[in-house]
């Protein structure tokens, strides 16, 4: 194939945020991999992307005079590959309801196509994963660490696991990396893979239930209960009870308190003993805020948690209700349960309400919590979040009087 070019539609980006606020649709983590990651490993080939504006000072456009624009929302499959590398220039991809999936073209796009860019348009219809809604992220979660493992492990020898006190269960599905350390744990992989990342720790009396991703320098403490359909995103330190959750990298919860059926950024950090609901007592689906209507919206699900944007704070014994929405760079904490939504950049919590977290003061707490695991925050970081707070102005105005 020639030059891949992941690009966000415009709805299903919308549709994503606030993950979206800091990252094109496919540096989105599901399984073990982004989809970034996914379509790589598969094309031997390094992506760039057609995003938002001000992301593209991070994650650039490459193009050159035979381009394959890909939707960044879609989990790739061999099948897809194959309707790939079937297409001539000027062609392109739908699926049976209309959602463009890829397009081959010499035009240098400035933004994301449209069936107006092709001549002529295939249907594709066999079955994909694409991520349209916050939910789909966990919902998915278990089917795309199964995809991956196989992608990652085909042809390779897991290291060995030493240790005489950790008991396995379908041993034949557990892979460990190189550099990995297990302390007396139970994995439980009968009902779907487990995967333990290069320099991954896994600590004394861990019990871990397959599917399950721990990625690459992540770590789970001391007594973890890891549930099922969960993936820990590189340098995250997880504690306490997890399941069917996604953190996407560079995220702590290092201590007991229940995570469910949820979605958490990149350089949070949920105090000890944080919990949050992922069902409503009366067995109703769940509300989600949806940031396209700016109101709650039916997600036609029964379980739904939290989802958290980027570099937002925690404080100790905080509570979220089922289904709430967390922006970038929030500092939450209070009695009682929070909110459904809170903006991002909001300061406080409880029964106190929210006041305007200041600018300089979020850059600097984002700029100690990159700088304490060695990296630098430099000015596109910088930029990309001063955006993300420009952006988001009006609606924390709104909120502040309102709340939902």
């Amino acid at each position: 194939m020639h030059n891949l070019i992941l690009f966000d539609d415009p709805t299903i980006r919308t549709a994503l945020l606030p993950f979206t606020f800091t990252r094109p649709v496919s540096e989105i983590r599901i399984g073990i991999c982004t989809i970034t990651e996914k379509w790589a490993i598969r094309l031997q080939t390094t992506p760039s992307f057609l995003t938002d504006l001000y992301l593209q000072i991070k994650y650039p456009r490459r193009t050159i005079h035979d381009n394959f624009f890909v939707n960044g929302a879609v989990c790739p499959t061999n099948a897809l590959i194959n309707a790939l590398n079937g297409l001539k220039p000027e062609s392109g991809l739908v699926t049976a309801e209309g959602l463009l999936l890829a397009l081959r073209t010499e035009k240098m796009l400035e933004t994301a196509p449209s069936t107006d860019d092709a001549g002529t348009w295939k249907v594709f219809e066999e079955p994909l994963t694409i991520l349209k809604d916050l939910p789909s992220i966990f919902v998915h979660n278990g089917e795309q660490i199964r995809t991956d493992f196989e992608l990652l492990t085909a042809g390779r020898t897991s290291q060995p696991i030493t240790d005489p006190h950790t008991r396995c269960y379908a041993p034949e599905n557990i892979f460990v990396e190189e550099g990995a350390v297990i302390r007396a744990a139970i994995l439980n992989a009968e009902n779907g893979p487990i995967y333990i990342g290069r320099n991954a720790l896994i600590q004394e009396g861990t019990v871990m239930l397959g599917p399950f991703a721990l990625c690459d320098n992540a770590t789970v403490n001391w007594g973890g209960k890891m549930r099922s359909n969960t993936t820990i995103g590189p340098y995250s330190k997880v504690g306490g009870e997890v399941g069917n959750s996604v953190f996407l990298g560079y995220s702590n919860k290092g201590h007991d308190g229940f995570l469910g059926n949820s979605v958490i950024g990149a350089w949070c950090n949920l105090g000890a003993n944080t919990n949050n609901s992922n069902l409503k007592n009366d067995y109703t689906n769940v509300n989600l805020y949806s940031y396209a209507t700016n109101r709650l919206e039916n997600t036609g699900r029964l379980f739904c948690g939290l989802m958290m944007g980027d570099y937002t704070k925690v404080g100790i014994s905080t509570m979220f209700n089922t289904g709430t929405v967390v922006g970038v760079n929030a500092n939450v904490f209070g009695a009682g349960f929070q909110p459904k939504h809170i903006p991002s950049f909001s300061w406080g919590g409880g029964a106190e309400g929210f006041t305007e977290y200041r600018l300089d003061k979020a850059l600097q707490v984002a700029r100690e919590t990159i700088g304490r695991r060695g990296l630098d925050f430099d000015e596109v970081e910088e930029t990309i979040l001063r955006e993300v707070h420009r952006q988001t102005a009006n609606r924390r105005q709104e909120e502040a009087g309102e709340g939902i």
